[in-house]
C-alpha cells in the first residue's frame, strides 16, 4: 500500500511510503508515485449495460484503476506533461504516461494564449470538456510556476 510519508523517518528523501507486512519500503520518483499507463473501457456498475471509461496504473490491467474525468486532466505546456486526479492518500495527483498522453495530447484545445498557456478544453468520445485545472493547487511550487498564464 503506497501512501505519502507522514513518518518521521527519511521523510525529506523519501516523501512517500509502502508497508508490505512489517516492512516499510521509502520511495521517492521524479514526478508522481502513480502513473496510469492505459485507458480501458470496462462495465458501468452504477449503470447496467454501460461502458465507463477508467484509468489503469501499476501494470495490473483493470486491477488498479479511477474513473477517468477528461475534465480534471491538467497539462503543464511547458513539459507537455499531463496529470489526472489520484487518491489522496498519494497526493491527490497522479501522472499520464508519455505514450498515453501523446495519443490523448490531440483532444487538448487551447485558448486565446496558445500553446504556451495550459489547455482550455478537452474533446472526448465527442464530447467537450472544460477543463477545470483544480489539480493545480495540488502541484508542487515549481510545477505551479510553470501553470502561470503569461
Amino acid at each position: 500500500m503506497l501512501k505519502k510519508n507522514n513518518t518521521d523517518r527519511y521523510k525529506v528523501d523519501f516523501p512517500y511510503i509502502s508497508l508490505c507486512g512489517i516492512e516499510r519500503n521509502f520511495v521517492r520518483c521524479d514526478d508522481r508515485p502513480i502513473v496510469y499507463s492505459h485507458i480501458l473501457h470496462v462495465p458501468n456498475d452504477d449503470e447496467p449495460n454501460q461502458i465507463k471509461d477508467v484509468l489503469s496504473y501499476g501494470g495490473t490491467a483493470d486491477k488498479l484503476t479511477v474513473d477517468f474525468e477528461p475534465e480534471k486532466l491538467c497539462m503543464l505546456p511547458q513539459s507537455g506533461r499531463i496529470y489526472h486526479p489520484a487518491k489522496p492518500k498519494v497526493g491527490g495527483v497522479g501522472l499520464i504516461k508519455s505514450s498515453l498522453a501523446i495519443e490523448i495530447s490531440k483532444c487538448f484545445e487551447f485558448g486565446e494564449a496558445g500553446e504556451y498557456a495550459p489547455p482550455t478544453h478537452f474533446t472526448w468520445k465527442n464530447k467537450r470538456y472544460e477543463l477545470t485545472n483544480e489539480l493545480w493547487d495540488l502541484m508542487e511550487d515549481d510545477a505551479k510556476e510553470e501553470l502561470k498564464i503569461q
